[in-house]
């Protein structure tokens, strides 16, 4: 039986979901050990899910015109059923965050960094995050095990239990 952490239910499946998108994004976040201990297995079934399809794509090859009317054929590569699936779900259960502009960065820059990537998060889990645990899971031959929770020391005020949690390297 899931933790109430003293709100109600949909205050904390979107606490959840804030809290899995910055885990998911950064790699590290600080809260209390109530709430990394709800947030660990939320992550690691997102990742699982991402494990399970980023492999699955489609390629075909469409025949387009261009500017100047000649057909030529591009070879397009989609998502395949079982990693469009994954995508969705992973979309409803993490937040959409826009892609960070750095410190700095010009206008010009930052959209040529951001061009093309609709959901940042959701790209990183795919891109980066599934190959790297998939090929974990082959070399140890075990699947799961990708967060870790740190204790640290108590909050000053109230007196609460915090811990770190990070995604395994």
């Amino acid at each position: 039986m899931p933790r109430k952490l003293g709100v109600t239910t949909t205050q904390r499946k979107t606490m959840l979901r804030n809290l899995a998108t910055d885990l998911l994004w950064y790699g590290r976040i600080e809260t209390t050990l109530a709430r990394a201990k709800e947030l660990k297995p939320y992550a690691e079934k997102i990742i699982t899910l991402a494990i399970n399809g980023y492999t699955d794509t489609l390629s075909e090859t469409v025949t387009v015109k261009d500017s100047k009317g000649k057909e030529v054929t591009k070879k397009v590569i989609k998502d395949g059923p079982v990693k469009l699936g994954a995508r969705r779900k992973i979309m409803t259960l993490t937040h959409d965050m826009p892609y960070p502009r750095e410190n700095g960065e010009n206008k010009a820059s930052y959209k040529a960094k951001a061009k093309g990537i609709n959901h940042p998060v959701v790209e990183k889990i795919f891109n980066e995050l599934a190959p790297k645990y998939d090929k974990r899971a082959q070399d140890l031959g075990q699947g799961g095990g990708y967060t870790r929770i740190y204790r640290v020391n108590n909050r000053r005020g109230d007196d609460a239990e915090m811990a770190i949690i990070e995604l395994v390297d």
